[in-house]
């Protein structure tokens, strides 16, 4: 059996997970998500409207955005707004996306109507996996924001076709570890964050070697690892939503 990690978790076992809704009330929908010390603003708002392109090019539906910024008390050393420097970072572009395709993958656009579904991830707090905290948390609040759509009889169904959550994976002094915080990650040798559904299909795999190199059979032990934890991420998804909405919920 392997030692216990800096913060007393066993190497496949997930940070404790903790999710409060409502944390945003004029938006649609919120949750306040934490995995350990990382904590997350995940706020949906719906407008009813769509963007011009979809117009112009003569698409139907609805539309899904996201954006993503870490606030500049959420890191040891204060972060500067992307505002002050003038230009928005790589990083964050490539998170917000990611977030975006993550949960379009599981919205089937037509049924959300002429309606844009804004996302918007705040970082309080990085331990690291804030962009998997993001995703975790961003269904929620969705599916939060969509419920008022449906209350409101403004769309006929549930257009979210399943669910969807992420979590990290790597190797860290050459063993797997689940769901890193910031000490793990920022030393571990590989690493990599997986998006699935909650039926098991893989949306997103982001692996690489930190100044090293990895085996298949260690890639198939981390994917096998991070679907344990998304199995488990799941689980905790569906439980918030039958607790938060008024019927049973995907």
């Amino acid at each position: 059996m392997s030692a216990l990690r800096s913060d007393q978790r066993l190497a496949a076992q997930l940070r404790p997970l903790t999710l409060e809704p409502g944390i945003a009330p004029y938006a649609s929908g919120s949750v306040l998500i934490g995995f350990g010390s990382t904590r997350v603003i995940c706020a949906a708002t719906i407008e009813s409207k769509v963007p011009s392109w979809m117009k112009q090019q003569g698409v139907k539906g609805g539309w899904l955005t996201a954006e993503y910024s870490m606030l500049p008390y959420s890191t040891l050393d204060r972060k500067p707004r992307d505002i002050a420097k003038g230009r928005i970072d790589g990083r964050t572009v490539e998170i917000q996306r990611l977030i975006g395709r993550s949960l379009r993958a599981v919205l089937d656009l037509q049924k959300l109507g002429e309606h844009t579904l804004w996302i918007d991830c705040d970082v309080l707090q990085a331990d690291g996996g804030t962009r998997t905290a993001s995703i975790t948390g961003a269904y929620l609040a969705a599916r939060l924001a969509i419920q008022k759509l449906l209350d409101a009889r403004k769309i006929a169904e549930n257009p979210l076709v399943d669910s969807v959550a992420a979590v990290s994976v790597g190797l860290f002094k050459g063993e797997a570890l689940l769901d890193l915080n910031y000490l793990e990650d920022k030393d571990a040798e590989v690493d990599a964050n997986v998006v699935m559904t909650g039926r098991g299909q893989f949306v997103e795999v982001q692996s690489s070697g930190e100044e090293s190199t990895f085996s298949h059979e260690q890639l198939e032990t981390l994917l096998a690892l991070a679907k344990s934890g998304l199995q488990e991420l799941t689980a905790l998804q569906a439980a918030f939503l039958q607790k938060h909405l008024p019927a049973p919920a995907i």
